[in-house]
């Protein structure tokens, strides 16, 4: 009898203690953080490549023979500076002959225009006919126009002279040097490479779903992978709607809008695409306090006030490494797991050991 009482008393301090031990260990520990009110904005992330938004492969405006290469690759030059000569010992030798038929064409209008002076005079004194005088007039004319062909002749010799010379047609660099002295070349023939270091442009192949819901009024950031610590402000210059067949996206254009600093032709950069208009009020919260669903959805855990874990639904706004935005199913005043979430059920006791408030 004292052996059967000693053991259903051992079985019932056992029980005792097993129910202590769940309820010391019922509360699971917590990390919490308060939501802080921002915006929300749907972002699309694109990479793509920055080009020069000019380029020219540049020709000679005469055939002749090249006598000097003013520049090579890599060279910075101004718009107007001169990039080659050609040889222009003819057009020179053509530009003298024109200037003295222009002198000969402007003497004799000068020697016409006193014969008719003269004419004038006599006429008045009854000297000469009025047909003479007629004849003086029409002479005059005559030398006029054959001045002024003289003159057009000139500025049109002058001219090709001064094309056996080419100009930088706008500033930037010699990004290619196609030609050396010695050469032959013709009009058409491409002897340089200009390309202007700035304005860059952006352009990258947006989906051809998102077609409709950017303009370019949308507000764009530019990620440059050469300044990975940079985020510059862009603007779309251009929506090009033709959409390609194969990638199924069409082009975009985005101009970088920031004096201060230069990003180089041919590098690659990322552009940030804020779609939606008008922002939407949020919540942003951790990454870590948003639990996925099998079936899409996303849920968090907030405490009450009693030390308990409630599940809540949410809907997610946009996503960035700074966390993300709750557009519906939380308050200001929510206390927001952060860290032992997933091992929470709805209802669970709670400690909070850490917070983020």
């Amino acid at each position: 009898m004292l052996k059967s009482f000693s053991s259903n008393n051992l079985r019932g301090f056992s029980f005792v203690l097993l129910l202590i031990s769940q309820t010391s260990l019922a509360a699971t520990p917590v990390s919490v953080s308060k939501p802080i009110v921002s915006e929300s904005t749907e972002t699309l992330t694109l990479s793509g490549s920055l080009t020069a938004e000019r380029r020219a492969l540049l020709s000679p405006r005469v055939d002749g023979l090249v006598k000097e290469v003013l520049v090579d690759a890599g060279y910075q030059v101004k718009q107007g500076d001169i990039l080659l000569r050609q040889d222009a010992a003819i057009a020179r030798q053509q530009l003298e002959q024109v200037k003295a038929a222009t002198n000969e064409a402007q003497a004799a209008a000068n020697e016409a225009e006193r014969l008719v002076e003269e004419a004038k005079r006599l006429r008045g004194d009854n000297y000469i006919s009025a047909s003479e005088l007629a004849n003086r007039e029409s002479n005059f004319m005559l030398s006029q126009a054959a001045l002024a062909a003289a003159q057009a002749m000139q500025n049109t010799t002058a001219e090709q002279l001064r094309r056996h010379e080419l100009p930088a047609p706008f500033s930037g660099v010699i990004s290619a040097k196609m030609t050396e002295v010695g050469e032959w070349v013709n009009r058409g023939t491409q002897v340089l490479e200009l390309v202007a270091l700035e304005p860059v442009r952006l352009d990258v192949n947006v989906p051809q779903e998102r077609f409709s819901e950017i303009t370019t009024q949308t507000r764009v950031e530019i990620l440059p992978d050469a300044l990975p610590s940079r985020k510059l402000s862009g603007k779309i210059t251009a929506l090009v709607p033709v959409s390609n067949a194969q990638a199924r996206s069409f082009l975009v254009r985005i101009v970088v809008d920031s004096e201060d600093v230069t990003l180089l032709p041919g590098t690659s950069a990322s552009a940030v695409i804020y779609i939606g208009g008008d922002k939407a009020k949020g919540f942003l919260v951790p990454r870590d306090a948003v639990l996925r669903h099998p079936d899409g959805g996303r849920s968090v855990f907030v405490i009450d006030s009693n030390n308990r874990a409630q599940r809540r639904s949410v809907n997610v706004g946009s996503d960035s490494s700074e966390g993300i935005i709750i557009t519906d199913g939380l308050t200001a005043e929510d206390l927001v797991v952060v860290r032992g979430n997933e091992v929470l059920r709805d209802n669970d006791e709670v400690e909070i050991v850490s917070d983020a408030r």
